[in-house]
């Protein structure tokens, strides 16, 4: 079939009316949905997952997370963030999140819902049983060096700087020797 540019157009254009018949273009009133986040207060913060210290701005209505994304002002990230980061909210709002602490004893086959209380009186005492086994005086050269062996600590890059600093003077109190940080590992 030999057809030429002008009618090829002519085809074209005939073809679009003889669409169009029946159909209406009137104008159409269309309205956006409100933002979830117009009446939230934004609160800055910093992504807890790695050390690299992304900016979070988070929105908050009624005391509760209801939005997360990428702070654009901050100078590490400027608005991106990684997989962890965009699912940060999670760590919020996950129906799936222990809210209460949990014991299984040795050898037993379930967990039972403890107290705040118990629980850290149950941890101070492990550790300074586990101290007070491990607790080395003096090396074998006689020299005094006041350690503990058989206990370490992994630190967490969520951390600040002062959180770090208070952490390290209380676990050297402790006798640790060895401190460790997940950003190295």
């Amino acid at each position: 079939m030999n057809i030429s540019r002008r009618g090829f157009l002519k085809l074209s254009g005939g073809t679009l009316a003889a669409a169009g018949i029946g159909t209406s273009f009137g104008v159409k009133s269309a309205y956006a949905k409100p933002l979830k986040v117009r009446h939230a207060r934004e609160v800055p913060t910093i992504c807890c997952y790695c050390g690299v210290g992304c900016g979070i701005i988070c929105h908050v209505s009624n005391g509760k997370v209801i939005n997360t994304e990428g702070d654009p002002n901050h100078p590490i990230n400027q608005g991106s963030l990684c997989s962890k980061g965009t699912a940060l909210y999670q760590i919020a709002n996950n129906d799936k999140r222990l809210n209460k602490v949990l014991y299984r004893a040795p050898g037993a086959d379930s967990w039972k819902e403890v107290s705040w209380d118990w629980a850290l009186d149950k941890i101070a005492k492990n550790v300074k049983k586990t101290r007070d086994s491990g607790f080395v005086r003096t090396n074998s050269k006689g020299q005094l060096v006041n350690r503990v062996e058989n206990i370490a600590s992994l630190g967490g890059a969520a951390l600040d700087s002062e959180e770090v600093y208070s952490l390290v003077k209380f676990k050297r109190a402790l006798g640790l020797v060895y401190l460790e940080h997940q950003a190295r590992i």
